[in-house]
């Protein structure tokens, strides 16, 4: 009896698993960065307009 399909299915699991284990990080900084991007964005923003509304009440 051979056991060579057992052998193939453990290195699909162990590629599939080092593979998610390369991209998972990636994935997770990627969302982190457009997150602190649109958290500074806003606060660009926040601050244009108390800005311009200072001018206006003149």
């Amino acid at each position: 009896m051979s056991y060579i399909e057992y052998v193939v299915a453990a290195y699909a699991v162990f590629a599939a698993v080092l593979a998610w284990d390369f991209v998972a990080p990636r994935i997770r900084i990627a969302q982190l960065l457009r997150a602190v991007r649109l958290v500074a964005s806003r606060r660009a923003a926040a601050a244009t307009v108390v800005d311009d509304t200072a001018e206006l009440t003149r």
